[in-house]
């Protein structure tokens, strides 16, 4: 059984993800993939309004003749990841005060 990830949870594994190391879409990718099934298709979009709110900055590096994009978080983007981690502690508890009771 696989739970349905939306789209706040799917920013803050990418938030949390560039919160301990900047790194490129397929890396990126791969690590969010560990914790729940998506394509790069799907994560680029993501990126884009991640960017676009002004948690995300982009910077490029040669690798190999060709210039690799990275994504860095930002402060801004940090507090949001400060504000995601917060709602999951509240929203875990409640789960799991329901699933195990008590």
């Amino acid at each position: 059984m696989t739970f349905q990830l939306g789209s706040a949870l799917l920013d803050a594994c990418v938030l949390a993800t560039l919160n301990r190391e900047d790194t490129y879409g397929y890396v990126l990718t791969q690590s969010v993939k560990a914790v729940v099934e998506i394509s790069e298709s799907t994560l680029y979009p993501v990126l884009r309004r991640l960017q676009k709110e002004g948690w995300l900055t982009t910077y490029d590096q040669p690798y190999s003749g060709r210039l690799r994009r990275y994504y860095a978080i930002t402060d801004a983007g940090r507090e949001a990841l400060a504000r995601y981690r917060a709602e999951w502690d509240i929203y875990k508890k409640q789960v799991e005060s329901m699933l195990f009771g008590g």
